[in-house]
Parts: structure tokens; C-alpha cells; sequence
């Protein structure tokens, strides 16, 4: 599914696709598109998506970033779908607090916790 010039890792478990980030700081313009463009594809090909986001290796993270997880957390409810986020970084959640996002994302702290929400 994700090629050789991808900019994270996918993987099926139990119906919900997790997706984790290979670089450690998600700030260039095109790998931002990039990403939501691929995670965009995972999510059209399934009627009702369940994705789990991984932060684990992420240390950065640019408000372009934001941007794409709020279309990308648009696009999964238009089709009845769920997002859950997990192992966020505490200075990246910091962002999450004060931009108030936290309100609109599940987020877990651990990817065990966070696949308990698609049971």
C-alpha cells in the first residue's frame, strides 16, 4: 500500500488501519500533502474507515499538520467512520490543549489503549 517514497508506515489489525510516521518532524509543505493525500487514498477505499494515527517517532509537528488531521478527521466521519490518535508527545498535546483540538480528536496515550476504542 505505501510506497518506497512514503512518509508512513500502514498496517492492518482487526478491521482498523494504523497508520505511524516515518519522520521525526512532520514540517515540510510537501510531505504534509503528501501524507494527507496517501492517508486520503486509505480512506476512500474503505466505506466505513477505522484508522489509529501513531505520533510514537514524531517530535515536530507544523500547524499545516493540524490542518491535514482535521480534513483527514472530517473525511472519516463524512463516511461514518472513527479516527483515534495515540502516543502524542507532550509538548505536541500542548498544542492540541491550546488550539483546543483535543476536543475534536480521541486521543490515547498508548496505541493498546487507543485500538480498545474501535471495539
Amino acid at each position: 500500500m505505501a510506497g518506497s517514497d512514503s512518509r508512513i508506515r500502514v498496517k492492518q489489525a482487526d478491521g482498523v488501519t494504523q497508520i505511524e510516521f516515518i519522520d521525526r518532524n512532520i514540517l515540510d509543505e510537501a510531505n504534509i500533502q503528501a501524507i494527507g493525500e496517501e492517508i486520503g487514498t486509505i480512506i476512500d477505499s474503505s466505506p466505513k474507515p477505522k484508522l489509529l494515527i501513531s505520533f510514537a517517532n514524531v517530535d515536530h509537528l507544523s500547524s499545516a499538520a493540524l490542518g491535514t488531521l482535521i480534513t483527514v478527521n472530517t473525511k472519516i466521519r463524512n463516511k461514518g467512520g472513527k479516527l483515534c490518535l495515540a502516543n502524542i508527545d507532550p509538548q505536541i498535546y500542548e498544542v492540541f490543549v491550546i488550539t483546543r483540538l483535543n476536543h475534536l480528536f480521541e486521543i490515547k496515550d498508548s496505541t493498546d489503549e487507543a485500538l480498545k476504542v474501535f471495539c
